[in-house]
Order: structure tokens, then C-alpha cells, then sequence
């Protein structure tokens, strides 16, 4: 499309709609979704660790500046942005410094970088991880779009795909990756590889003192981890399963994945699953109305508004290391 050629190119990716929805939508806006009728304002303190944004081949609803200050509207305490383009620990830094800038102290939210492993930065590539960890990055990212199991359902060429098992054995290359996870006390993503690839990386993962691992949500299609592998993963390794609001289904169609997290939540219990969006593309909500949509949904559906907390601000605070 035009806007995605417009975005490669370097150019100004911002449309005169989005402008507007963004200066239209506010804290009362928001409100009215329902979330007041809780006890609590679950926005309050909130942490979201998967949120896209531009710059990106593909155009995001919020670049990295608006998403920040959306997060501080409602008072977040953190959110992680991804780019299936590689790094955004230093576009994280650019944000936190803008934050200082214009806000000063007034506000205690935090942006967190991550880097992912496509091609894009040589896959799985020990030097990258080094650094973008050195720089301050806090999840790893196994390949997205690279990953083998992605391309395959895609049915795209699998010679240019990232390899992250080969004859069950996770490999080499891999192992320093997860050695540089554990030794910086980062946070492990699954990303888009396969169920039975997500089995092999995870126990090599916790074999080697990895304590942060989050399975990238298994709820969608491309990866299609069945609930009982989901249970499974749990009970064998305690990792956390991040469960998301929406799928792309292909087409610009999207999915809501709600009412089978819910299910997801009652099987596996509250403790070891996160509640993310995955959120920022322009067919969804904006990020903070889709997390309040989210949280408001659980609640309706009998989830206690403490186990919510947990899922949205304690787990994540942990995994990032943060204060709650």
C-alpha cells in the first residue's frame, strides 16, 4: 500500500484520520467503556509488554511519542514496544529522555526495548543480542516473521526463514542467546515458532537458568498451541503465557481472542498468564482503550479485579524487574 511504501521510504507516516481519532480520544472517553465501575482503575500501575508502533514497514495506530503519552494519560507504569524490524531499546531511551524533557518528574511511566530476531539483524545472532541487552533492551524476541513455522503457514520461502531447532536440538548459535537472556536477567520470547520448537527452546531455556520466559501468544492461529500444550507448559516449566486481545487472521481481518482467554485463564489459573494487547494496529482499538476493553471483559466474565492486577502489573513488573 501506499502508506507502508511511505513509511519504508523514510517519510512522514502520519494520516490526517489518525491525527484525529488521537486527539479525540481521552480519559472520560474511556470511561465510559465501563472500567470505572470497577473498584480499582486497573489502567493505574499497568504494564504492557507487547505494543507495536511507528516507525514500521507496516503503519502502527501511535509512534512511539504518542503511545507514550496514551500510557501516561492513564497513568501506565510501563509498556515494551516490538518491532518485528529488529531493535527499539534506543527508541525506548529517545522516549524515556522526552518524558524527562517535557514532562519532568511528574509521572513514573517507563518505556521498555526489546529486539527480535528475524533476518533483519542475522537471526539468531549472539553479537546483536549482546549489545541491544547492553543498551538496555528487556525482551528477546525469537524470530516473527522469519521463524520457520511462520513462513511455512504463510507459505513463503523457506530458505529465507530463521532456524531455532534443528533434529530437536535447539541450536548453537541459540545457546549463547539464552546464556546472554539468563546473565542479564532478561525476558525470554517464544515469538512465532512452533508448539513442538517451543517445547525443545523452553526446557533448554530453564536447563540453562533462564528464569524469564514468556510463551508469545499461543492463541494465535500462526503459532496454534492447543490448551492442553498451554496446561502442559505450565505445569513442566512455570513459564508465562501471554495471552493477547486480538488475532490477525490475514486481510486486515482481526479476531477477538477474548472469550478464549478467559476459558484459558479458569484452566491454567491467574498466576502464569499475562494479559498483553499485542496492540498498535490501525484495524484495532488504540492501545489503551483495547487493555481497558480487555480488563473490563475479565471482570464482567467473573474474573476477580485482583487476579486482573495480577495478571497486568504483577507479573510484568516482575519479569521487567521493576517496582510494581
Amino acid at each position: 500500500s501506499m502508506a507502508e511504501t511511505e513509511a519504508a521510504a523514510g517519510k512522514s507516516n502520519r494520516n490526517p484520520t489518525r491525527e484525529r481519532s488521537f486527539e479525540k480520544v481521552s480519559v472520560d472517553d474511556y470511561k465510559i467503556g465501563g472500567i470505572s465501575k470497577m473498584k480499582q482503575d486497573l489502567m493505574k500501575g499497568v504494564i504492557d509488554m507487547h505494543v507495536h508502533t511507528n516507525p514500521d514497514l507496516r503503519l502502527r495506530a501511535y509512534d512511539d511519542f504518542e503511545l507514550m503519552e496514551a500510557a501516561i494519560r492513564v497513568g501506565a507504569r510501563a509498556i515494551v514496544i516490538k518491532t518485528h524490524q529488529g531493535t527499539t531499546m534506543d527508541r525506548a531511551y529517545l522516549c524515556n529522555r522526552h518524558n524527562e524533557i517535557v514532562h519532568g518528574k511528574t509521572n513514573n511511566f517507563t518505556m521498555f526495548g526489546s529486539i527480535t530476531l528475524n533476518k533483519v539483524v542475522g537471526g539468531i545472532n549472539p553479537k546483536a543480542v549482546d549489545v541491544a541487552l547492553r543498551l538496555g533492551a528487556k525482551v528477546v524476541w525469537l524470530p516473527t516473521q522469519s521463524a520457520k513455522n511462520h513462513m511455512q503457514k504463510m507459505n513463503q520461502d523457506l530458505s529465507q526463514s530463521v532456524e531455532v531447532v534443528k533434529d530437536g536440538k535447539i541450536v548453537p548459535e541459540l545457546r549463547s542467546v539464552l546464556e546472554l537472556i539468563r546473565d542479564h536477567n532478561a525476558v525470554l520470547g517464544t515469538a512465532h515458532i512452533a508448539p513442538e520448537e517451543i517445547f525443545t527452546v523452553v526446557e533448554a531455556a530453564r536447563d540453562m537458568g533462564v528464569k524469564n520466559i514468556v510463551v508469545t501468544h499461543p492463541e494465535w492461529w500462526i503459532v496454534g498451541m492447543s490448551h492442553e500444550d498451554q496446561l502442559r507448559l505450565v505445569k513442566d516449566y512455570d513459564v508465562i503465557l501471554e495471552r493477547c486481545y486480538a488475532q490477525n487472521m490475514g486481510g486486515g481481518k482481526y479476531k477477538s481472542n477474548l472469550a478464549d482467554n478467559l476459558e484459558l485463564i479458569k484452566e491454567v489459573g491467574y498466576k502464569n498468564v499475562m494479559v498483553d494487547t499485542d496492540g498498535g494496529q490501525t484495524e484495532n482499538p488504540h492501545w489503551e482503550l483495547a487493555l481497558a476493553e480487555y480488563m473490563q471483559y475479565l471482570v464482567d466474565h467473573g474474573i476477580p479485579e485482583e487476579h486482573v492486577y495480577h495478571m497486568t502489573h504483577t507479573i510484568p513488573a516482575k519479569l521487567l524487574g521493576i517496582e510494581e
